[in-house]
C-alpha cells in the first residue's frame, strides 16, 4: 500500500503533514474511527488486519458506545441519576453487565461468521440461549425446534401443522441462487404475501414464520420479493441445527464483550486506542475531502474517518425512535419453563388494540455472568409507535411477572446516515435498531465496507492470520 494515498470507492487522497501541530499519537494514519460500538470496531479491527494504519478514539471511558454492557451503579448513573441502588436488594453492582442494546447472536449468522474469520473467538466465551417464545393468546408458547415439538405446540391446528410442513419443505429445498429449484413461484418476483397464499397459511402461522423465525420486526416485508425471507428463515434454520436447540449465543459477561474483542485484535495489529478523547475540528483538503483530525490541540492526517452517527448529527437523518425498558428480576417470567435465558417475541397483532411494530423481551441471568446469582435481567423494548413510549412496552413488562424489583427506561433516536454524508470520506454507521439479532448490523459493516474501497468484504477469503491487502 503506497504511504501517501488509498484508494476508496469515493477518489484517491494524498495528505500533507501539519507541522505547526503537535502530533495526535503517531500523527499519521490511514483511518481515525470515532465511537466504539460494535460497528466500529469490528471496522477498525478488519483495517487494522488488512494492514492499514487505524487510530481509534472515543470520548467516552469505556468501550461499546451504544452497545456497552454497564454495572448497577453505571446504569443508575446514565438512567437514574437521582437515585442509588439498594445493594441489599439487588446485590453487588459490580456483578451486573446489562446490555445498552438488547440482542442475542444467531449462530450461523454473519457476526459468527467475521468472528470465527477473524479469530475474535478466542477472546470470548459463549453460551447458548435456552430458547424462544412467541406469544399466542395471551401466553408464551415456546418456538419448536424439534419435529416432536412442533406436533405438541399450542401454537396452530394439525390441519394448518400440516400446511406449515409443506412450507418448509419447499423453504429447505430451495437453492437461493438456483431459480430452477423455486418451482412454480418466482421468488425474485413474487411478494411473500404471494408466497404465504399460495401454501395457503392462515394469518396466525404467517406471524409466526416472519417474526419468530425470520425475525421481522413488522409486516412491511409481505409486499416486498420473497427471496430475502426465504434466506431469513434458512439462516434461522441453519443457526438451530448447529447446536441443537437453540438457534442463539451471548457472550459471557454481555455483549460490551464483543467490540472489546474486536479492539483487542485491532490492538495486536497496531491499532491505536484512545478512550476519554474526543475530536474537536475535522480538517478538510482544498477538494473537500478529510486529511485529519484535532484534539486537544494535537494533530492526527487520515485518509477517511468512520465514525458513528453521534460524532457527525448534521450528516445523519433520524428514522425513528427504540424504547427500551431493563428490569432486575427476582425469578423468570411465567410461562418460559424456568429457562436461565430466553427470548419471547409479541407479534404486533398479539397486542390490543394492535400495533405496527412487534414487543420483544431478552431475558439473562447468572448463566451468562450478567447479573449476580439468583437474580434475572429482562430487556424489553420496541420501535416507538406514539407519544406515550412507556405503555408501549407495557405488554412486555407484564410477561415478567411480579418478581420485577426495578425498572430503567430509555427512548433512544435511531440515525441513518444521509445519502451524500460520504462525499467527504467520512462515513457514517447506522444507529441499532429494535431488532433482537445481529443481522442488520452486519449488513452496515459491510455496506460501509464497500462504500469505502469500492468492492465487497468477502468474509470467507479472511483471515486474520494471513491479513488482506
Amino acid at each position: 500500500m503506497d504511504s501517501s494515498q488509498i484508494e476508496t470507492g469515493v477518489s484517491s487522497i494524498s495528505i500533507d503533514e501539519k507541522p505547526t501541530s503537535k502530533k495526535l499519537a503517531d500523527g499519521n494514519y490511514d483511518v481515525v474511527v470515532l465511537g466504539t460500538g460494535l460497528t466500529e470496531c469490528i471496522l477498525s479491527g478488519i483495517f487494522s488486519v488488512s494492514g492499514y494504519k487505524v487510530l481509534h478514539m472515543d470520548r467516552n471511558s469505556y468501550y461499546g458506545g451504544a452497545c456497552a454492557s454497564l454495572s448497577l451503579n453505571q446504569l443508575y448513573e446514565k438512567l437514574k441519576s437521582d437515585s442509588e441502588p439498594d445493594s441489599a436488594k439487588l446485590g453487588r453492582s459490580r456483578d451486573y453487565n446489562i446490555d445498552l442494546i438488547p440482542k442475542f447472536i444467531l449462530s450461523s449468522g454473519n457476526l459468527v461468521r467475521i468472528l470465527t474469520c477473524t479469530q475474535v473467538t478466542k477472546y470470548l466465551e459463549f453460551k447458548l440461549v435456552d430458547g424462544s417464545f412467541v406469544v399466542h393468546g395471551g401466553k408464551p408458547h415456546k418456538v419448536p425446534v424439534t419435529p416432536r415439538e412442533a406436533m405438541t405446540s399450542g401454537l396452530m391446528s394439525l390441519l394448518e401443522k400440516n400446511r406449515c410442513r409443506q412450507f418448509f419443505s419447499y423453504v429447505q429445498d430451495v437453492a437461493v441462487g438456483d431459480p430452477g429449484t423455486f418451482g412454480s413461484l418466482d421468488l425474485k418476483n413474487n411478494t411473500m404475501r404471494q408466497v404465504f397464499e399460495y401454501f395457503g397459511l392462515r394469518q396466525e402461522t404467517i406471524d409466526f414464520i416472519g417474526h419468530a423465525l425470520a425475525l421481522y420486526k413488522d409486516d412491511s416485508y409481505l409486499e416486498l420479493p420473497a427471496l430475502p425471507t426465504i434466506e431469513r428463515i434458512q439462516l434461522y434454520a441453519n443457526s438451530l441445527a448447529r447446536y441443537g436447540h437453540s438457534p442463539y449465543i451471548y457472550p459471557l459477561y454481555g455483549l460490551g464483550e464483543l467490540p472489546q474483542a474486536f479492539a483487542r485484535l485491532s490492538a495486536v495489529y497496531g491499532g491505536t486506542y484512545m478512550l476519554n478523547r474526543g475530536v474537536d475540528k475535522i480538517d478538510y483538503n482544498p477538494e473537500g475531502k478529510v486529511c485529519g483530525v484535532y484534539s486537544n490541540e494535537e494533530y492526527a492526517s487520515c485518509r477517511f474517518i468512520v465514525a458513528d452517527p453521534s460524532y457527525f448529527p448534521e450528516k445523519a437523518k433520524p428514522v425513528g425512535k427504540v424504547i427500551r425498558c431493563y428490569c432486575i428480576l427476582r425469578e423468570a417470567p411465567p410461562h418460559t419453563k424456568d429457562a436461565s435465558s430466553c427470548q419471547i417475541i409479541i407479534p404486533h397483532r398479539q397486542v390490543s388494540p394492535p400495533r405496527r411494530s412487534n414487543i420483544y423481551v431478552l431475558v439473562l441471568s447468572y448463566n451468562h455472568r450478567v447479573c449476580p446469582q439468583g437474580f434475572y435481567i429482562a430487556l424489553v423494548s420496541t420501535t416507538v409507535e406514539t407519544n406515550q413510549p412507556k405503555d408501549e412496552v407495557t405488554p412486555g413488562i407484564q410477561l415478567l411477572g411480579n418478581s420485577v424489583l426495578e425498572k430503567f427506561y430509555s427512548v433512544d433516536d435511531i440515525y441513518e446516515p444521509l445519502e451524500s454524508s460520504h462525499q467527504d470520506n467520512i462515513f457514517l454507521s447506522k444507529s441499532y435498531d429494535a431488532t433482537t439479532h445481529f443481522e442488520s448490523t452486519m449488513d452496515d459493516v459491510f455496506e460501509i465496507y464497500e462504500k469505502i474501497f469500492g468492492k465487497s468484504l468477502d468474509v470467507s477469503h479472511f483471515s486474520a492470520e494471513s491479513g488482506q491487502k
